[in-house]
């Protein structure tokens, strides 16, 4: 009877975790104004990312790319696609582009953590992820303000592509940033080392972290903060 119960139990487990929806966002800015600083990765990241998505299915994306990528689109776009989740779903808010301390470049002013803490605390879903592949970007581990953090009552993670005072790495020759190369490579089952087609928040990190350090030489360091368990699992096949 014991063993009966077990087998329902994970059935329903299994159900349930199918049955989130995953609703993302993802922004992508190459060309910005002017071109001292175009980069030439970030759009094919945006898109990657999308594809990696709607690959593993149940989720709802947006793909916002360079002058559409306004400060403003963003914080809508988000607003009126997360506001659809409900409790148990996933909401994850994707960047590639140039990082400042405490936020992003958007294509014609900064989306600041404060910015991104709003766009979460208005949504239901208690499962919300932020990945990040920008310059800078582990100075996101403090809110600007130095007071206010991600709804503290929700799994909040943040993984973000380099220390907060690294640059996150493109060259000439690669199709995705090494974050990015790596976090595709990762979420569609290298970090699954139990075989157990649930990729965990540490399975994830320790991957993806040796081989973005692998592939720069040492040079870029994956930061991943947030109020989450080690165990929490953000992408199931």
């Amino acid at each position: 009877m014991k063993q009966l119960v077990a087998i329902v139990l994970s059935i329903l487990f299994c159900w349930n975790a199918f049955s989130s929806n995953v609703f993302l966002v993802s922004v992508g800015i190459a060309d910005y104004p002017g071109t001292a600083n175009d980069l030439m990765l970030p759009t094919a990241d945006a898109k990657a990312i999308v594809d990696l998505y709607k690959t593993n299915g149940k989720a709802s994306t947006r793909l916002i790319l360079n002058a559409k990528a306004t400060r403003s689109n963003i914080i809508k776009t988000a607003n009126e696609l997360f506001k659809n989740a409900k409790q148990d779903d996933i909401v994850v808010l994707f960047f590639s582009g140039h990082g400042i301390p405490g936020g992003f470049c958007a294509h014609d002013d900064f989306l600041l953590y404060d910015d991104i803490r709003a766009i979460f605390t208005n949504c239901k879903s208690k499962h919300k992820m932020i990945f990040a592949d920008a310059c800078f970007s582990g100075k996101m581990r403090e809110p600007s303000d130095g007071r206010k953090r991600i709804s503290s009552d929700s799994d909040v993670m943040l993984f973000l592509s380099s220390r907060q005072n690294e640059t996150s790495i493109e060259r000439p020759g690669m199709k995705n940033g090494y974050f990015t190369a790596c976090l595709v490579k990762c979420l569609k089952g290298a970090a699954d080392n139990n075989r157990d087609r649930k990729i965990t928040a540490k399975e994830l990190f320790d991957s993806v972290s040796k081989g973005v350090i692998r592939l720069s030489n040492n040079e870029q360091h994956p930061v991943m903060w947030g109020n989450f368990s080690n165990n929490m699992i953000v992408m199931q096949w």
